[in-house]
Formats: C-alpha cells, structure tokens, sequence
C-alpha cells in the first residue's frame, strides 16, 4: 500500500470516529476490518459513507448473485483491480452460480468496445442473454462512460427499470472501489504478480489465462 494502514484498533478519540468503525465491523462481521477499511478509516466519514453505499448494493438489491459478481468481476478484470477480483470471484463459484467456464470467459473476452459486437451466448458456460448484455453494459459503462443506444436497448428488453438502476449503480460502485484500491495499490495486489496471484487464488483453473485489456 502506497500509505499506511491505519492500527487495528484505530483507538479513535471521537465519540463519532468509533461509531463509524463499529458500523464497519458490525458489516464486516467474524472478518474484522479488511484491508480496504484499515485504508479508508484515514477519513472516518468518507469510510462511514462507502460502508453504507456499498452494503446497500451488496446486499439490498433485487439482482441475483450471479449477475451482480458478474458485473463486479468483470470491473475488477477490466480496471486491473485484483483485490477486488479475488474477494468477488469466488462468490461466482460459490453453490454453482457460475461455471468455471463461464469465469474463464468473463476474465478474457475482449470488450465490445473492442470488438463492436454483443457477448458470445453460451447457455452452457452460464453465459445466457441476461448475462451477456449485463456484460456488454458493463464494458462500456466502464471503459466508455457512454453506453451506446443499441447496447441500453437490449438491456431494456432484458430487465426491468429497478434491476438496470441497480446493476448501473452496482458497476459505478465497483468501478469506484477498484480506482481506490489501485491507485492506493490496496493490499499490493497490483501488477503481473498481483494478477497471477489472484487467478490462482481464485482458481487453479484461471492460471494462464489471459484477462481482457482495455
């Protein structure tokens, strides 16, 4: 990390700082502070603001599992934020939501802003029509900003108007968290050894593949 972690405990002196981190811990549960909060706890607010923005969109959405690490993982490739892909990956994994064929493939497919073409179906990969337009959305959300028309249509006719916010909202989010923890090089996983690292973390199976650049 590019500064230093705060201790843990962070001993703070104000009444309002030590509200703050036990909001965190009450989200974070057995796991105690991570990292990313021992990180962020520089700034009490601004951690106590991200605590709950983030819970919200990690547990108060109506989008299934699948979908939402999906959109998040498929962040994390794209912005080289490999701290953020090991944490969320494996929920991918997890109780079969994802094939591990479908990961391999959310990890290297190039981005339609590269190809100019919808993601590959594959029904059998765990990739079907909602998932390939969640990720089509995403890359461009992502490396674009602007998400051309043809690309929002299908989401239109792909998912209602509360889960297109809420995956929006969930790639925003994600995109933040992975520009904080790269730019800090939160818990030093950035670079080659970074990436190696986190594949094989989350899967023997993603060793040697080659993710999606930008």
């Amino acid at each position: 990390m590019r500064l230093p972690y705060i201790s843990d405990p962070p001993n703070f002196a104000s009444k309002e700082d030590q509200e703050i981190e036990k909001r965190i811990r009450s989200r974070r549960g057995t796991r105690g502070l991570i990292p990313l909060d021992k990180s962020l706890l520089h700034s009490p607010p601004v951690a106590d603001g991200w605590n709950s923005f983030l819970g919200a969109i990690r547990t108060s959405t109506t989008l299934s599992a699948s979908l939402r690490e999906t959109a998040i993982s498929r962040v994390a490739v794209l912005n080289k934020a490999w701290y953020e892909f090991e944490h969320h990956a494996p929920l991918l994994l997890k109780d079969g939501a994802m094939p591990i064929a479908g990961l391999k493939y959310i990890v290297s497919a190039l981005p339609c802003t590269k190809t100019h073409s919808p993601h590959t179906l594959d029904e059998s990969i765990g990739i079907d029509a909602q998932h390939a337009a969640l990720l089509a959305y995403t890359d461009y959300s992502t490396l674009a900003v602007e998400v051309p028309d043809d690309v929002f249509a299908t989401m239109k006719e792909t998912f209602n108007d509360r889960e297109i916010v809420e995956i929006t909202a969930t790639i925003g989010a994600y995109n933040c968290v992975s520009r904080f923890l790269v730019a800090l090089d939160v818990c030093e996983s950035n670079g080659e050894k970074g990436m190696e690292a986190s594949l094989k973390h989350v899967s023997e199976q993603l060793i040697g593949i080659k993710p999606a650049s930008r």
